[in-house]
């Protein structure tokens, strides 16, 4: 069995490791991954980007933790989703909203509530470590959800901004930046002619190295959305684009 963490804590104040001490004391032989511990802290969004972007590539039964918290131990409620194949374990705001929109068929979810399942002393800053390692080292113990706590309706949190299509074209905007400084947008990968940026037209290419170089381009990438980037360089730092830059494509 796995258990695929992803958070906002970085690697500086142990927070990941207590999490891996917790799960590992319930189930010393789960497999753990990490997806990454350096979402930008607080955005719910950037973690639901990831998470909906690697998800698919683990095995079934896989128990992913998703910990972008800003309301922790406020009334939001701590979770935990059957999702076809996986588990989503972490908190009731939005950040597994990506995931679900995906589904065919709403998941099963459950509010964790059941003390005997959390560390015995629940500290309200850190339920990563108090609520939901736990929660996923018992259901990677085969531990049904219905232990937990309550059935609840998934009630989808976040507010995704959608491409908007006007026509021949789509318009949307960068919600993220990768490592090499490639601005992810929420179009949807598709079959797109060209792409407008600043109000100047730039082309659509099927893999990085067909780009013009020191241009920006456009190309379908690994997140299933259209991505802005310029060969061997970062489109972030060479064009000092923004999140929310608007982004335009165009169909035939």
């Amino acid at each position: 069995m796995t258990i695929a963490l992803l958070t906002d804590f970085g690697m500086q104040d142990g927070f990941v490791c207590a999490m891996k001490g917790v799960i590992l004391s319930i189930n010393p032989g789960v497999q753990i991954i990490d997806i990454s511990h350096e979402v930008q802290p607080f955005n719910i969004l950037e973690g639901a980007l990831l998470l909906k972007a690697h998800y698919r590539y683990f095995p079934p039964g896989t128990v992913f933790v998703g910990v972008v918290d800003p309301g922790v131990g406020s009334e939001r409620n701590p979770i935990a989703l059957r999702c076809g194949d996986y588990f989503f374990v972490g908190p009731d705001n939005g950040i597994f909203d990506l995931v679900i929109r995906e589904l065919e068929e709403p998941p099963s979810a459950v509010v964790l509530e059941n003390k005997q399942l959390q560390l015995p002393r629940v500290n309200n800053t850190f339920h990563g470590r108090d609520i939901f390692a736990p929660a996923a080292a018992y259901i990677s113990r085969g531990v049904p959800l219905e232990a937990f706590g309550r059935k609840v309706g998934y009630v989808r949190r976040l507010d995704f901004p959608e491409a908007v299509r006007e026509g021949r074209r789509i318009k949307g905007k960068i919600l993220y930046f990768d490592r090499f400084g490639n601005g992810i947008t929420n179009i949807p990968c598709g079959g797109y002619s060209h792409g407008e940026i600043r109000g100047e037209r730039i082309k659509v290419v099927p893999f990085f190295q067909a780009g013009d170089e020191g241009r920006l381009n456009l190309v379908c990438g690994s997140f299933g959305f259209m991505e802005v980037f310029v060969p061997m360089g970062s489109a972030k730092e060479e064009f000092k684009l923004d999140l929310g830059e608007e982004v335009i494509v165009w169909k035939g």
